[in-house]
């Protein structure tokens, strides 16, 4: 289900796969040339960006080609509002990535990610004190 236009790109010969019971909010953004799996039960807000791939850079600059690797969101997830999720992220059920969040690394289950590169702010049960 959507609330608003959400972009879905599949490169030829790639595999998206999408879980019962997602919710995307406006203007979600997936492009995926590999393979980009998200579990059942996930929230995602608006804006949020989903890209399995970049671009070759050689010496003379962006070149030909994508450099891509899998992403896999796990089932139970919920992703915050302005998130950015890159090639090769695992996110592990039950897991919450804060708004405006650049994922560039795997999330375990049942924690709490957040921050420019995201970073681990606590698991879930356990209180987070600032």
């Amino acid at each position: 289900m959507t609330t608003g236009p959400c972009y879905i790109k599949i490169i030829e010969n790639a595999k998206c796969r999408i879980g019962d019971k997602v919710f995307m909010n406006h203007n979600c953004s997936i492009t995926c040339a590999k393979e980009i799996t998200i579990g059942g039960n996930c929230n995602l807000a608006n804006n949020i960006v989903i890209v399995d791939h970049d671009h070759n850079i050689g010496d003379t600059g962006v070149v030909a080609g994508l450099n891509s690797k899998l992403i896999y969101i796990g089932n139970n997830v919920w992703i915050g509002a302005n998130v950015t999720i890159l090639k090769g992220v695992i996110i592990g059920d039950d897991a919450i990535v804060a708004a405006g969040a650049v994922v560039r690394q795997d999330i375990p289950n049942c924690e709490i990610w957040g921050g420019v590169p995201a970073r681990k702010i606590c698991k879930l049960g356990e209180r987070y004190v600032n």
